[in-house]
């Protein structure tokens, strides 16, 4: 009888361990997820921002696996897991697995801040990416009719709470948006009314990466006229004020929040086993710690095995990838009785876009900023999208978009049977 495995989550893990494991007959493979399509989430900031449409960077799962008759995807929400029975409950039924692997990924960390966690907005997946873009535009239209000055400024102010990657690039997006789109089309509008905020308890922007790559960001962003709070952080908001830990409050609308991650939760996995960040901690070849069928990969898992990495690994995509794809590799070797083999980061560095032809990018032996770090960037974030028809699409549509400065998409498209489930 085939092995069935059961992949929880099509996010860079869940994807890359079923194209890798899809080949071998042995093997009958369901993918779990409440979503019906794979996104990428490297350029989410750029649905936010109007700047793409989501069909660029997203594919559905249907499609993707339409070639592999072992592969069945069910859609529905993870509810928890019975490792005695080796069942998984989902909202819409209950799937049993020899082997289940985890590639939930993260959700956003409010770090307790009730206020924030109701009225801040997060950009974690596609349905958070076009809520913020519909806010940002019906805020533009309030403030374009508004007369009190005071109400406009609430309006137009917009604080981003987190200076890593995802900050540091929407800033930048939405500085340049400013600068090429609402000078132009929102003439009603008093400019020197709105400020743009990036704030981050850290004494720098992007921590992790080179001081290169600090220092451009800093000096691009200011340029760009990003006000940028360092060693500050968001303490409350409330009544359309952000409290910082400083005592100083910010009147705005708009609360962006880019500032945490958390591990989704496991129902199901005892409390010994998941570890900071409510992440599931794993052994050398990702399987959950007292589990010999249960399985974590990317970002919900914290392997602490690798010498490089004695409190875990970095939250990235090519964490992900290179683990998804070396636990095929074992699973495989597990069946034919060969030794497993442990996993080891090989890292293979990191980037950021900060404006219109300015981004960083950190090698593991040197850094370069620039245009051609720019370039770069467009480079690396082509070749990971699903489907060659959305790679083409998405580099056109760049080409268009950098050399205009215009792009097109800014409709206000509000789910609902009227459309009109907002009272603007």
């Amino acid at each position: 009888m085939k092995k069935h495995l059961v992949i929880i989550g099509g996010g860079f893990a869940g994807i890359n361990f079923i194209k890798s494991v899809a080949k071998l007959t042995e093997f009958s493979i369901t993918l779990v997820d409440r979503n019906n399509y794979h996104f990428f989430p490297p350029l989410i900031y750029q649905v936010a921002t109007a700047f793409i449409e989501p069909s660029h960077i997203s594919y559905p799962f249907r499609k993707l696996f339409s070639d592999y008759d072992n592969v069945h995807y069910h859609m529905g929400s993870f509810l928890s897991i019975d490792t005695n029975l080796q069942i998984i409950e989902t909202d819409n039924g209950k799937i049993t697995y020899d082997h289940a692997i985890f590639a939930l990924g993260t959700e956003t960390n409010f770090f307790g801040l009730d206020n924030v966690r109701q009225c801040a907005l997060p950009m974690k997946t596609i349905h958070e990416a076009l809520y913020l873009k519909n806010h940002l535009l019906l805020n533009l239209e309030k403030a374009s009719r508004n007369e009190d000055n005071r109400k406009a400024e609430r309006l137009q102010n917009i604080v981003i709470a987190g200076g890593g990657p995802t900050g540091v690039e929407l800033a930048g997006m939405i500085a340049e948006m400013g600068t090429y789109v609402a000078e132009k089309e929102y003439p009603e509008i008093e400019l020197n009314l709105s400020h743009l905020y990036l704030i981050d308890a850290l004494p720098s922007l992007l921590a992790p990466m080179s001081n290169a790559a600090k220092k451009t960001a800093y000096d691009n962003l200011k340029r760009l006229g990003v006000n940028i709070l360092l060693n500050i952080s968001v303490k409350d908001y409330i009544d359309g004020n952000v409290i910082l830990s400083d005592g100083r409050k910010i009147k705005t609308e708009t609360l962006i929040w880019t500032s945490g991650v958390i591990g989704r939760e496991v129902r199901g996995i005892p409390e010994n086993c998941i570890g900071k960040g409510r992440r599931l901690l794993v052994d050398e070849y990702n399987r959950v710690l007292g589990f010999d069928h249960v399985w974590a990969l990317g970002d919900i898992c914290l392997q602490l095995t690798d010498k490089n990495y004695p409190k875990g690994h970095p939250q990235l995509a090519q964490v992900a990838i290179q683990q998804a794809k070396l636990a095929a590799k074992n699973l495989k070797k597990l069946y034919l009785q060969q030794p497993l083999q442990p996993f080891i980061y090989k890292d293979k560095g990191s980037m950021a876009i900060i404006s219109k032809y300015k981004a960083v990018v950190d090698l593991p032996k040197f850094s370069y900023t620039g245009f051609f770090a720019w370039l770069t960037w467009l480079f690396i974030h082509i070749i990971p999208l699903t489907g060659f028809r959305n790679r083409i699409r998405l580099a056109l549509e760049w080409f268009r978009l950098f050399i205009t400065n215009n792009p097109s998409i800014r409709m206000i498209l509000q789910p609902g049977k009227n459309g009109q489930n907002n009272k603007n």
